[in-house]
């Protein structure tokens, strides 16, 4: 039988979005012409390419989905969720700064499942050195998470 996780984790910057929500944009964030998403300059801000598609297809297989964010741009954060229209995709949202140990106890609090069937995707090292040590499934991401990233993800999770 194949083994899945019950909850995945992602974090935003540089996972889920090409930039550090807390430096590279500016608060607020608004729709603009052609309904784009921009930022207090006007600038476009976009995601990574395959993540609203990923999001809905998880969604759709029955993954309970988490973000876990050490920014401290948390309204922003929290803005490009919704102006993105992903806020529907996460159950758990935790985005507030310091160690992502803290994100995920109190994911694990909330969902009452257990790290070992978890899995994180992330883009620093340290988050996947420190949430590793809790059980959970972390995989670093280089370049945003993608099918393949996913695929992959999945793969190796079910392998464990």
């Amino acid at each position: 039988m194949e083994k899945k996780p019950k909850v995945i984790v992602f974090d935003l910057d540089y996972t889920l979005w090409p930039f550090w929500v807390d430096t590279h944009v500016t608060p607020p964030f608004k729709r603009g012409t052609q309904n784009k998403i921009v930022d207090a300059h006007g600038r476009t801000v976009k995601c990574y390419i395959d993540v609203p598609d990923i999001l809905k297809l998880l969604s759709e297989e029955g993954y309970q989905l988490g973000v876990a964010s050490r920014t401290s741009e948390i309204k922003g954060a929290k803005q490009l969720l919704d102006l993105f229209g992903w806020k529907k995709y996460f159950k758990y949202v935790e985005i507030f700064p310091g160690s992502k140990v803290a994100h995920f106890l109190n994911i694990q609090k909330s969902s009452q499942i257990d790290y070992k069937d978890m899995l994180f995707f992330d883009d620093e090292t340290r988050n996947i050195i420190e949430v590793g040590k809790l059980g959970v499934h972390a995989i670093l991401v280089r370049d945003g998470v993608t099918h393949h990233v996913i695929k992959d993800a999945l793969q190796s999770f079910n392998k464990q």
